[in-house]
């Protein structure tokens, strides 16, 4: 990674993906874009890696496009002008996408300003958690632009309901952290001094359950955001524990409760009982 991103590992199973243009506010540019892309696919192959955490350096998560000079995406030598203002849309718009495949969770740590892509990125995230100094705004609409952008159309009326979220995105009015945790935008606020702390504490947590569960769940979480019915989302739950089962995950919690001890979850797979068996 640039020094525009820098992925660290403060436990053996958590990294951080650390925003890092404090003086811009860790504002969008063609730069921070790729080193931030090329960061999620780094930690999405770390198989030691069973939780991350996005969190901008400085007193800002992201404060959205660099207005001053947001630079040039790369590859688009020999582009044609119509060739080329997708491809360079596209270079900002993949990084929500990417966040969302990576096998882990993401907990995004959220304090001061999360505008315009900021904000959008802060909603690719599974968990959201802001300090008290936190700010959400969709910065696009108050530019002459559109506040729909990196999936925020999609995601933010699943997180806070429609009729919040169209309010948002038409008025391009300011949210405090306050109101993003009464709505659910964000699950707690605590204080900017403890927001990092209590994001390493929660993804430790994390770290003492099933990584293969950990990772089902996430996915199991996004796509039925998209399935159209109770019953096909029931299917793809059921396939879920289908293959969960063929563990020994479910025998160690038993042998942990009785032992009054955390379990130790290793995802080993076992043989079905004898009398399962046809």
């Amino acid at each position: 990674m640039t020094d525009t991103v820098l992925i660290e590992s403060p436990d053996e199973h958590i990294r951080v993906i650390r925003l890092n243009r404090p003086d811009k506010l860790n504002a969008m540019s063609a730069e921070l874009m790729q080193d931030m892309f090329d960061a999620f696919a780094t930690v999405a192959s770390d198989n030691q890696c069973w939780v991350a955490i996005l969190i901008g350096s400085g007193r800002a998560f992201c404060s959205g496009l660099d207005l001053d000079y947001e630079g040039v995406p790369p590859g688009l030598d020999g582009l044609t002008i119509p060739q080329l203002a997708p491809r360079a849309v596209r270079h900002f718009s993949r990084v929500v996408p990417a966040m969302r495949a990576m096998p882990q969770p993401v907990i995004c740590a959220v304090k001061g300003p999360a505008y315009g892509g900021g904000m959008c990125l802060s909603l690719g995230g599974d968990i959201r958690i802001a300090g008290t100094s936190a700010r959400f705004n969709s910065t696009g609409i108050v530019n002459g632009l559109s506040s729909t952008e990196l999936g925020a159309s999609w995601l933010l009326s699943r997180l806070i309901g429609a009729s919040r979220a169209n309010e948002f995105l038409l008025t391009g009015r300011v949210m405090d952290a306050e109101e993003a945790e009464r709505v659910g935008l964000v699950s707690r606020v605590v204080p900017d001094d403890q927001l990092e702390a209590e994001a390493l504490e929660m993804a430790r947590g994390i770290t003492h359950l099933s990584p293969l569960g950990v990772s089902m769940t996430k996915r199991v979480c996004w796509s039925n955001l998209e399935i159209p019915g109770l019953e096909a989302a029931i299917e793809l739950e059921d396939r879920n524990q289908l293959i969960m089962s063929g563990t020994k995950n479910l025998e160690e919690a038993k042998r942990a409760r009785r032992e009054q001890r955390k379990p130790a979850f290793d995802d080993r797979h076992q043989s079905w009982p004898e009398d399962w068996v046809g």
